[in-house]
């Protein structure tokens, strides 16, 4: 919400207090004037307007210490027994500070002189007048609260929207699918069942992509059956079945993500992995459970491929934007490069709680 609008909300709030006063205020000259003079109503004024006053000074203490205080370190945060404590202390105070105020403003007033009684009523009606305003500035800062908590969920799932339809759109590079569809080209001449097998494989990605990546969360097994799908495919452009190694631990079955959760760091390890025809060149390790997920990427790459580069730039940092959209302090993403091998370690609690 604009500060302007809140200003506006606080003005018209303490015009309507002050109106209401007033309208009090002149309730009791008009029904106390009947058979006095006119400088009886005078003096009645007076008092009326001393009334007034010790009115509006505990309404304001109250009012913004509930509202800047309190709200934020007590009721948003549910601390409702010390709320309740610290609302009765701080208008107690204020009660006592409206007496000070008094015996300043109004020379005619002297709390030294009054009965304890009177002073203990005057406290108490000036802590009511405290409770009741700082009852509104809780209502009012919650009301503001609300409204700016609703418009930041909303920008969010906007930016959560944007990042997930450019990362998806990055995904499937077109360098990938016009080599996967070549090399089955090969294939049907050589292996027609395998070729037939791959050609399902890349079927179902694209099917995958196409209408289970658009929803909001999948099935972390689907996920994972993807990735299956992905690596599967890749393997067809070299005789070295070793080159790539997946590792799954835990369990990955009733488990929500967010689609394309882990591909851009798969994908951009293939990009750059060097060296395909021999040894292990890419270990990818995911650990999933109920409560978190564990993954880990390592390939090798060649110094000039400008991997580094790549992820230092705006893929890191749209990567990095994504996770924090999805998983807001509840996440830890670090990304190494250490003798030509790149590691991206991503840490996910899923726990709710």
């Amino acid at each position: 919400m604009k500060k302007s609008v809140i200003i506006l909300i606080h003005i018209g709030y303490w015009l309507l207090y002050l109106f209401l006063l007033f309208l009090m205020s002149l309730f009791m000259v008009m029904s106390s004037a009947n058979g006095k003079n006119f400088f009886d109503k005078i003096e009645l004024f007076d008092f009326v307007t001393q009334i007034f006053s010790f009115t509006v000074v505990p309404g304001l203490i109250g009012f913004y210490s509930f509202y800047t205080y309190l709200f934020p370190d007590f009721l948003r945060k549910k601390k409702i027994a010390m709320l309740f404590i610290l609302g009765i202390f701080i208008s107690l105070l204020t009660g006592i500070f409206g007496l000070f105020v008094m015996q300043v403003a109004f020379k005619e007033f002297n709390m030294f002189k009054a009965d304890l009684f009177g002073i203990f009523m005057l406290v108490l009606i000036m802590a009511l007048v405290a409770v009741l305003n700082g009852g509104m500035g809780l209502i009012l800062k919650g009301f503001i609260t609300s409204y700016e908590d609703i418009k930041i969920k909303e920008e969010l799932k906007r930016k959560n929207l944007e990042v997930e339809l450019s990362l998806i759109k990055s995904q499937l590079s077109p360098h990938f699918l016009f080599n996967t569809l070549n090399n089955i080209d090969v294939l049907i001449r050589r292996d027609p069942d395998r070729a037939s097998l791959y050609l399902l494989e890349l079927s179902d990605i694209m099917r995958y992509m196409l209408y289970e990546a658009k929803k909001g969360k999948v099935f972390f097994e689907k996920e994972i059956h993807y990735i299956k799908k992905y690596i599967d495919l890749q393997k067809i452009r070299t005789s070295n079945r070793d080159f790539v190694k997946l590792n799954l631990k835990g369990t990955f079955s009733g488990v929500l993500v967010e689609p394309m959760l882990l591909m851009p760091f798969i994908e951009n390890a293939f990009k750059h992995a060097e060296n395909k025809r021999e040894g292990n060149v890419i270990e990818i390790e995911i650990s999933g459970s109920e409560k978190s997920i564990e993954f880990s990427c390592k390939n090798s790459y060649l110094p000039d491929t400008g991997m580094k580069d790549e992820f230092s730039g705006l893929g890191n940092e749209l990567i990095k934007k994504r996770m924090n959209l999805l998983f807001p302090g509840k996440h830890e993403l670090v990304i190494s490069d250490a003798n030509e091998i790149f590691h991206v370690l991503l840490k996910i609690d899923l726990d709710e709680n």
